[in-house]
């Protein structure tokens, strides 16, 4: 099985059509990945907690919405999935096995846009066990690569990996829909698919020194989601960027595939 790292960008991408991403991640079963995994892991830059945390759900996952001042209707969307409470004690089992410590249960929390909207384009059905792993900011891109190496084990059991975040995120400087792209954001952008591409993972761990790394991401929240996928590929990990398209002038929906030899 292999991982990925996808964009998601805005939380208008639920509804709005003229989302270039959209249709990527709606296309995702025909064009991407044929076959339905057993169950899907998802590291969305939208949870952090101080250790790490997996959701433990028996029934249906609920659907949070953790945005404010958007349209009425995205706030009545759903994507119940059956949680994944095996693959979150197995998550568990692999990343205390690592060192990483007593990971917790989180047995109330629900899925995060960051979750949701994607799942909700690439597998509208919501009938495939869905479990959530948290991040911890304060810890580097090293640590979250690491983390994702522990999980290698998954891709063999038919678990589908999948970083949820933006290749680039500073949403204090975006412009209009139609506008140019920003220097910085492309600067870096391009910066993360030669990284990738030519399996620079060591300069991806040191992603602070890449050209306008700080203005890309000035919190990491949204970039470690990436670190997970990619460490969870292995070490001689391919990458193939299966998506590319921009919105805001600053906001980067990039979106990678990481092949284990």
């Amino acid at each position: 099985m292999d991982t990925f790292f996808v964009s998601h960008g805005s939380p208008t991408l639920s509804i709005d059509d003229s989302i270039p991403a959209r249709h990527f991640l709606q296309s995702w079963r025909s064009e991407v990945m044929q076959a339905n995994p057993r169950a899907i892991l998802v590291v969305s830059g939208h949870w952090e907690t101080d250790v790490p945390t997996v959701t433990v759900t028996s029934g249906a996952n609920d659907t949070i919405y953790d945005f404010y001042g958007f349209p009425r209707s995205m706030y009545k969307l759903k994507y119940p999935a059956p949680g994944a409470p095996d693959l979150a004690k197995r998550v568990k089992d692999l990343m205390e096995q690592a060192g990483f410590g007593r990971v917790k249960a989180d047995k109330s929390r629900g899925l995060d846009h960051g979750a949701w909207v994607p799942l909700m384009l690439m597998y509208p059905e919501a009938n495939i066990p869905v479990c959530q792993l948290s991040i911890q900011t304060h810890k580097g891109a090293a640590y979250h690569y690491n983390m994702g190496k522990a999980l290698a084990p998954l891709r063999e059991e038919g678990v589908l990996i999948i970083g949820s975040g933006s290749a680039t995120h500073n949403l204090r400087s975006i412009g209009p829909d139609n506008g140019p792209i920003f220097k910085w954001a492309l600067e870096f952008d391009t910066w993360l698919k030669e990284s990738l591409l030519n399996g620079r993972h060591d300069d991806l761990n040191n992603y602070e020194k890449a050209p306008s790394g700080k203005m890309a991401h000035p919190w990491p929240d949204h970039f470690f989601p990436l670190h997970v996928a990619l460490g969870a590929a292995g070490e001689k990990a391919k990458a193939e960027q299966i998506h590319d398209s921009w919105t805001n002038c600053t906001l980067s929906y990039a979106s990678y595939r990481f092949t284990s030899d």
